[in-house]
């Protein structure tokens, strides 16, 4: 067992995700107990970046249900090809063929799009990834109905029948927290909960993420971004805020923080106006020192 976490985490770390062993013992659980598993914590910590990179890993594709509120069965699942049917239909209109045939040659798998929910149910040659990211955004409605798909890999298309897994889709599920989700789909999900990095994560993160980002710059960045979260700001900044900044600050050819660099790169880690005035009083009021943090 510790052998196939380290296998994992080693994984990850190839792909550049910097995985702590509780995460790699996650994802190495879900694949082998073959149960989904939801991914919570902030925005920007890379909870979707673990399906992504597990996709890569294990040499499989990445099928994603981007969630939204109003997102149904339909969009998740399947629908049918309407324009393609019509078109067919009026090729039959002179057709000998009873109503029963020509029903029959329009509702087949030829005239069905698949969605991310049957494409990978249906997947041809192995085990896809299935992330289903940002749960918490979708309707109460649609998280029962995916708790049911979840349960047995199977759904029933009435025109054709019912449908298995002919390979059981490895599934992570993402949430910001915007709701709580029920019990039942808590209690299907193996658990994971990803919450802001330590200051030696992130610096690790920024180094295996950010080209040509020198020693100096990426502690300091680091200690900006670790300074920034003590602050009460609206929206705080995630590490997929930091890798935005240092690889900006890497374009204009920064090689330490200087005080007006920083206040007018503000707006890659900060997307709110009364965020952007809270820290620009900061900075006057303590100069960049005051941001800069030291290694807890």
């Amino acid at each position: 067992m510790r052998d196939e976490v380290r296998r994992i985490q080693e994984l990850l770390e190839r792909e550049a995700y910097v995985a702590e062993p509780e995460v790699a013992t996650a994802v190495h659980l879900a694949v082998a107990l073959r149960k989904p598993l939801l991914v919570e914590g902030p925005a920007g910590v890379g909870k979707t970046e673990i399906a992504k990179v597990l996709a890569r890993a294990l040499d499989t594709e990445l099928i994603r249900l981007q969630c939204y509120e109003g997102l149904d069965a339909a969009a998740a699942l399947y629908e049918w090809n309407y324009p393609k049917q019509m078109l067919r239909i009026k090729l039959e209109e002179h057709s000998t063929r009873s109503v029963e045939e020509k029903e029959a040659a329009i509702f087949g798998e030829a005239f069905l799009l698949r969605r991310p929910l049957l494409r990978a149910i249906t997947h041809p040659d192995r085990s896809p990834v299935l992330l289903v990211d940002e749960v918490d955004r979708a309707d109460e409605e649609f998280e029962a109905f995916l708790l049911e798909v979840l349960s047995d890999f199977q759904v029933t298309i009435p025109e054709i029948g019912t449908i298995r897994a002919t390979h059981h889709p490895c599934v992570i599920l993402t949430s910001n927290r915007t709701r709580d989700l029920s019990d039942a789909l808590r209690r299907r999900c193996l658990y994971l909960w990803i919450d802001y990095p330590s200051y030696e994560k992130e610096l690790r993160v920024v180094r295996s993420k950010v080209d040509g980002v020198g020693d100096a710059l990426a502690a300091e960045i680091t200690g900006f971004l670790q300074s920034l979260r003590r602050l009460d700001l609206a929206k705080v900044p995630g590490v997929a805020e930091t890798l935005d900044w240092a690889r900006a600050l890497v374009a204009l050819h920064a090689t330490r923080l200087e005080p007006d660099v920083v206040r007018e790169t503000l707006g890659c880690l900060l997307k709110e106006e009364s965020d952007l005035r809270r820290v620009a009083a900061t900075l006057d009021e303590g100069g960049l020192e005051a941001l800069v943090a030291t290694p807890a």
